[in-house]
């Protein structure tokens, strides 16, 4: 039974067409203006309308925003759910999860891989799992201004985006990026 119900679902993805923003935003989702959200996040399309996410928010490469959590159905009948809400300017990382129930505050930064269960409180960054508060936003910029001074510094042209990056701009990076890290402009 189990590898029929594995074929029926493989079967279903094949057929179902990917999913746009509008679909989500038909089914309840709300989302502000200037979000950039990448290839491969998951929002809780059966339960979106639970999801609100603010203005100029990036949400990552395979992001999870999951506003139902299936672990008491079998034991006591019942799904849970909760409401999430992404407030104005937060990024979330590649990879992270935002179980339900969660308000990520305002102007915060979600680490990549982070499992966020509690809120996240405005002005923060959080990392781990279960992501915990490890710095202020302030404070975080700051220290990265100062890295900014003292780390190889690249133009658009040395990403795939821009159609310009060749083979000796990649061993460029690559060369210039051995023992630090580096910033696109």
């Amino acid at each position: 039974m189990k590898i029929i119900n594995f074929l029926r679902y493989r079967f279903r993805k094949f057929l179902m067409e990917e999913k746009t923003i509008d679909d989500y935003i038909k089914r309840g989702l709300k989302i502000g203006i200037g979000c950039d959200i990448k290839d491969n996040v998951i929002l809780d399309y059966g339960a979106c309308n639970l999801i609100t996410i603010g203005n100029n928010v990036t949400i990552a490469p395979q992001a999870y925003l999951l506003a139902h959590d299936a672990s008491t159905k079998r034991d006591l009948g019942y799904t849970k759910i909760g409401l999430i809400n992404i407030k104005d300017n937060v990024f979330i990382g590649a990879r992270s999860l935002i179980m339900p129930g969660v308000t990520v505050g305002e102007n915060s930064i979600v680490a990549a891989g982070s499992i966020v269960t509690k809120d996240v409180p405005p002005n923060t960054v959080v990392a781990g799992n279960p992501a915990k508060i490890i710095t202020s936003k302030e404070e975080y910029i700051n220290r990265n201004k100062i890295l900014l001074e003292k780390c190889p510094k690249f133009s658009w042209d040395y990403t795939f985006d821009s159609g310009k990056l060749d083979e000796k701009k990649m061993d460029e990076l690559r060369e210039k990026l051995k023992n630090t890290k580096g910033y696109i402009v």
